[in-house]
């Protein structure tokens, strides 16, 4: 028997961290062929994902310009789709999340009527500006997909209450898996810097802010807020990857520089990511896939944002949300720096995303949809 063509489309280096664990599982199938396309809609930091993970992409569109905006990557990534599709002619295409890759990708699917499946299927948060475009994006591949792979049994309620209940399957988050390959005790940093903070000594706060909906004003008060923790705490050592956007570079530079203890660096690596993760004290973040990670390593986790739609970990203990005031995230921070007893509260909290193994469910799913393999069990928290 042929073996089926199971293409993964993805663009950005979130959606490459969680579906490169996949795109090797698919691989190591003898009924499946994984094939894999990379918009490039962020092309560094995309690249970088592929090293770590020893990947090389089938298709690369190579979309990236200089200050893209949502509707250039969504008509590109639709136009070089076409041309991936007709000549890949996938049985299945893979899309992971919310980013507009997901969507485009999904949507060329449709137009070609070949079967989605959605990677991280069912987050909400329910406003359609926040995550922008993230919500919209993942709503609209919900009315698309064929197959929905819930990292949570929330998300699982949360397409049934929106009436899809057919081809849902709770996974756990492919990050858990994706954990399991990159993190390492005798782990060397390529960043030199890191290899040489105090980590036992002192408390090193893992700092990360890009989100398109926190830019202006949201941003300003989130960065003068990490100034002042910086200042008023002399045993912390903060540490920022600074996103490529020219508006976050400007705005972290602008209230960051300059501070003994605060330390802004490039992007780092998924491995170079997770290492940090592994080693430091609190994550202070906007983004999504930290929220899942952090906890998977016993961090706790302020949410730099009003709202989450992994609500999951915020009920476990392991997550706050901080929301974008000054004076809620220097206090919620104060209260983990100095406060044991509230630190080890969300440290030791049970993580809620997953146990290592969603890639092989999410195979086993999609053998079962094409009558190949039974169904699998879904991950229970």
């Amino acid at each position: 028997m042929e073996k089926l063509r199971i293409m993964s489309v993805f663009g950005t280096r979130p959606e490459a961290i969680k579906m490169a664990p996949l795109v090797k599982e698919l691989a190591g199938r003898e009924n499946l062929e994984s094939i894999c396309c990379v918009t490039a809609q962020h092309r560094e930091m995309l690249d970088s994902v592929l090293e770590v993970f020893s990947l090389k992409p089938d298709w690369d569109l190579d979309i990236m310009t200089p200050r893209q905006t949502l509707s250039t990557i969504t008509s590109k990534c639709l136009l070089g789709m076409d041309e991936a599709i007709d000549t890949l002619k996938p049985d299945m295409i893979l899309v992971h999340g919310d980013t507009s890759t997901t969507f485009a990708g999904a949507l060329s699917a449709f137009y070609h009527k070949v079967p989605v499946g959605h990677v991280e299927a069912g987050l909400r948060t329910y406003d359609k500006y926040s995550p922008y475009p993230e919500e919209m994006n993942r709503k609209l591949v919900t009315a698309i997909a064929d197959l929905y792979f819930c990292p949570t049994e929330n998300n699982r309620a949360n397409l049934a209450r929106e009436g899809v209940t057919e081809g849902v399957f709770v996974t756990g988050n492919t990050v858990i898996d994706a954990l399991k390959t990159t993190v390492r005790e005798d782990y060397r940093f390529s960043t030199e810097l890191l290899n040489h903070l105090p980590y036992g000594e002192k408390k090193v706060l893992l700092v990360t802010c890009h989100r398109r909906e926190n830019y202006g004003q949201p941003m300003e008060d989130i960065m003068s807020a990490l100034a002042a923790i910086a200042r008023e705490h002399g045993d912390v050592e903060l540490v920022y990857p600074v996103h490529l956007s020219p508006v976050v570079q400007e705005c972290a530079h602008r209230h960051l520089d300059n501070i003994p203890n605060i330390h802004l660096i490039a992007p780092l690596a998924a491995d170079e990511m997770h290492n940090l993760m592994a080693r430091c004290y609190l994550v202070l973040t906007d983004s999504g896939g930290l929220q899942e990670e952090a906890p998977a390593l016993g961090k706790p986790v302020l949410v730099l944002r009003r709202e989450t739609e992994r609500p999951e970990a915020v009920t476990a203990g392991t997550v706050k949300l901080a929301g974008v005031a000054y004076d809620d995230i220097v206090s919620m921070a104060r209260q983990l720096i100095t406060d044991p007893a509230a630190y080890a509260a969300m440290a030791h909290a049970v993580n809620p995303y997953g146990d290592g193994f969603a890639c092989r469910r999410i195979a086993d799913a999609i053998l079962w949809h094409f009558g190949l393999g039974e169904r699998p069990e879904d991950f229970r928290a």
